[in-house]
């Protein structure tokens, strides 16, 4: 079929109304454009189904609910379809699915959401107000009653009975907040860009499971700009050199910078505007709110020039990338441009409650444009396209300015905190003027593969902000750089909103320990007791994150972290991580057949190795400074040692695997050139990040720096060992060591294409046997604990 098709009609006999099996849903008007010309014939079929992403959701399934949005006059609550939320326990609990009975229970409208959960053994029965709701029900029993933890990463689900327990009473929660929103701007380029369906569709399962309901959706953003621009005098061939490979497709979406790690293909748009609708309409059928990214100004180079009245910002430098102009949104070419943009968005993605959008992020330049008036600006033209809708804004750095707060109707705001963990004598009711807020946290950076949180902080101030008076908090934010590394951290957290009381932090890590493996054990508790006075119980003033590791750091005696905006010291005593090791190593052997058990084995020996280096390296330095050849070379061989067992042990659990995350790169590429641009794009952000500029002009080098299994052996013991012998070399002929070109180094890497062999590579050798071996390796190095 042709590409450029104008009026499309939906053929009848592909209607999915008369033909798809799957159980209907009730359907609201929803507004349309009137033609789609050009549409892709590729998305044609999504734009007329029944179900289609063009459709609205059904009443209180998007999740942010009349109530989130301030709108009055909401209509009666309605019944919704259990069918998604059975699906979805179907592929969370496949052996128990069938003892579970759901039943939608609606809620008046601008009520809180809230799920009861009752029932006999091996009958249980959760009542839900959504999908989604239904799901954490299911979740909270699986956490209370049954003793069993369906984490992110890791599950004890093979201890549960052939048949589940009784509740031994009803129970009933209901949502603290009514927003309790997932997924920060970068998630998708540091957790996964080149991810399947299914994998999202699991985030999403896990997602519910713990209470979230608004989710930011990031996959194919790009293409209602790529569709709408091509109207403002741009050609496909320009627009697809300007959007960047989709690891980087963050920062672009955050006016950061353009035009890395492509040309995109048309067929990688289509494809991923496909799985970015799939995602939304997965959402949806949960009653959770798919979280659209909304217009807010970005535009190519020469906008000005090419639209006649068109007034542009140049946004100048982002860590060495030239950041994309800003359309100001007060000049009569914005509101054009927006009604494309949502339209053409429409079409593919379908309608929400809430859209993100953060101008001015990270450094952004305003000139002479009246930032109040371009605030209302681009609220009028999301109100235009979406009346009433939510605009959830990024609390970050100096953002919102407190200008963008005064030209907008806050009633219709949300404010994502992504600070509100990070420092002390926080007043964001001051701060912000009393706009709507959302208690957030960033306890991971660029995919670090670290351990902690700070826990305490999020209890405490999330029941003492709720408490004071004219308090505007009305949610919870979860926003990591990157998911699926701590899942202690994410049940937490998410318990968060959903705790009648304030949560005792001693108690939730000894509940946790219990069903993290399937049922009570004393070492495992021990275990999680020295993790969470540790790790867990850091503080606020300077820090969200805990330290990364030096093994993965760009080599110097005097290094103190890897990525440059990471913790320069450790923030807890490196012997409660080793104590929680050895604990882990005595649990009892009916528990450690686990995914979760597997993964905290790993997970935890990688910690007390990676804290190693930071003893390591200064007796390495000492050694160097003290010109005694002998003490050196035993020391960097010790440390070649641990690189070794750093490497051996990740490979052996499929969350710390290179293989994977290189392979789904390639798989999106149609012929070896594609491949190779977009395996240098998930190689490059790992390690050298962007171009030279950005590498070493804005220090982003090793910013997403991991402990994986092969990702170790290919860059970072490579790296050190070449810093290493050139030191080595220098003491014998007693001169300065050469100097060593890193980002040469690093770059190499980053372009390498041979495929991983066997394809994407599974975890290798016994994770017992590897952590048991560090632990012994550390108490020789540390004999005392």
């Amino acid at each position: 079929m042709t590409e450029h098709m104008t009026n499309q009609a939906c053929p009848r006999a592909t209607d999915p109304r008369t033909t798809d099996p799957r159980p209907r849903r009730p359907r609201r008007r929803t507004r349309r454009p009137r033609t789609l010309p050009a549409l892709p014939a590729v998305l044609l079929a999504l734009v007329c189904a029944a179900t289609a992403p063009g459709a609205g959701t059904p009443a209180r399934a998007a999740a942010a609910g009349p109530e989130a949005a301030g709108a009055p006059g909401a209509p009666p609550a309605r019944s919704f379809d259990t069918g998604p939320a059975r699906a979805a326990l179907k592929r969370l609990l496949p052996r128990h699915a069938a003892q579970f009975t759901l039943v939608a229970a609606p809620v008046a409208a601008g009520g809180p959401d809230t799920f009861t959960v009752s029932g006999r053994a091996g009958a249980v029965t959760v009542r839900g107000t959504t999908g989604a709701t239904l799901l954490t029900g299911v979740g909270w029993y699986l956490q209370h009653v049954a003793g069993a933890d369906i984490g992110w990463p890791g599950d004890s689900l093979g201890q549960l009975p052939a048949r589940l327990p009784a509740v031994p009473a009803p129970v009933t929660r209901s949502a603290l907040v009514p927003h309790r929103y997932a997924l920060n701007d970068t998630d998708d380029g540091y957790s996964g860009p080149y991810r399947t369906f299914e994998q999202h569709q699991r985030q999403i399962d896990l997602l519910a499971l713990h209470g979230i309901n608004e989710v930011f959706v990031q996959v194919g953003a790009e293409y209602p700009y790529y569709r709408a621009l091509q109207g403002f005098g741009y050609s496909a061939a320009e627009l697809r050199e300007w959007i960047p490979a989709p690891g980087h497709q963050s920062w672009w979406l955050l006016q950061n910078l353009s035009a890395f790690g492509g040309p995109v293909s048309e067929r990688l748009l289509r494809e991923r505007a496909r799985l970015g609708a799939r995602i939304a309409e997965q959402l949806r059928g949960l009653g959770m709110t798919p979280v659209l990214p909304g217009y807010f100004g970005t535009v190519p180079p020469g906008f000005a020039a090419r639209n006649e009245g068109a007034r542009t910002v140049a946004q100048g430098d982002w860590a060495g990338f030239d950041r994309p102009d800003w359309l100001d949104p007060s000049s009569p070419a914005f509101p054009k441009v927006a009604a494309a943009y949502y339209a053409e968005q429409r079409a593919v993605f379908g309608d929400s409650a809430m859209y993100r959008m953060s101008p001015l992020h990270e450094g952004g330049k305003a000139g002479p444009v009246d930032v109040g008036a371009a605030a209302g600006a681009v609220q009028s033209a999301l109100h235009a396209a979406h009346p009433g809708a939510v605009w959830a804004v990024l609390g970050w750095q100096d953002s919102p300015r407190k200008e963008l707060l005064a030209g907008v109707d806050t009633s219709k705001l949300l404010i994502l905190d992504g600070l509100s963990d990070r420092y002390n004598r926080l007043d964001r009711e001051t701060r912000w003027g009393g706009a709507p807020y959302a208690l957030g946290t960033i306890y991971n950076f660029g995919g670090h593969t670290t351990v902690g949180a700070n826990t305490s902080v999020w209890i405490d101030r999330f029941g003492s902000w709720r408490a004071k008076d004219a308090s505007a908090l009305r949610g919870t934010a979860y926003l990591p750089e990157a998911t699926g590394t701590n899942p202690a951290a994410f049940d937490l957290f998410t318990d968060l909103a959903w705790e009648p009381g304030p949560i005792d932090q001693r108690a939730w890590f000894a509940g946790f320990a219990a069903r993290r493996y399937g049922r009570p054990d004393a070492e495992a508790a021990a275990a999680w007791e020295e993790l969470r006075k540790g790790p867990y119980s850091t503080s606020s003033g300077l820090w969200s994150e805990s330290q990364d590791s030096l093994f993965t750091a760009r080599p110097s005696l005097t290094a103190a972290g890897a990525a440059y905006w990471s913790p320069k010291s450790m923030r807890y005593p490196a012997d409660s991580v080793r104590r929680a090791l050895e604990h882990l190593l005595k649990v009892d052997p009916r528990l450690r057949g686990s995914s979760a058990y597997r993964f905290d084995l790993v997970d935890t020996a990688r910690q007390a190795l990676a804290n190693h280096s930071r003893v390591l390296l200064p007796r390495i330095r000492a050694a160097y400074e003290a010109e005694d050849l002998a003490a050196f070379r035993e020391l960097t061989a010790a440390w070649a040692d641990a690189e070794r067992r750093l490497d051996a042990l990740t490979s052996s659990d499929p969350n710390f695997l290179l293989g994977p995350w290189l392979a789904a790169a390639r798989s999106w590429g149609a012929d070896g050139a594609e491949k190779d641009r977009y395996e240098y794009d998930a190689r490059s952000i790992l390690s050298v990040w962007g171009r030279h500029s950005t590498s070493e002009g804005g220090f982003l080098h090793d910013y997403a720096n991991r402990e994986w299994g092969r990702l170790v052996r290919e860059l970072y013991a490579p790296r050190w060992a070449a810093y290493f012998a050139a030191l080595e070399e220098a003491l014998v002929k007693k001169a300065a060591p050469r100097e060593i070109d890193w980002h040469a180094f690093e770059e190499e890497w980053a372009r390498r294409t041979t495929p991983q062999p066997g394809g994407a590579g599974g975890p290798t050798g016994n994770p017992y046997a590897l952590a048991a071996g560090v632990a012994a390796a550390l108490r020789a190095a540390e004999p005392a604990l």
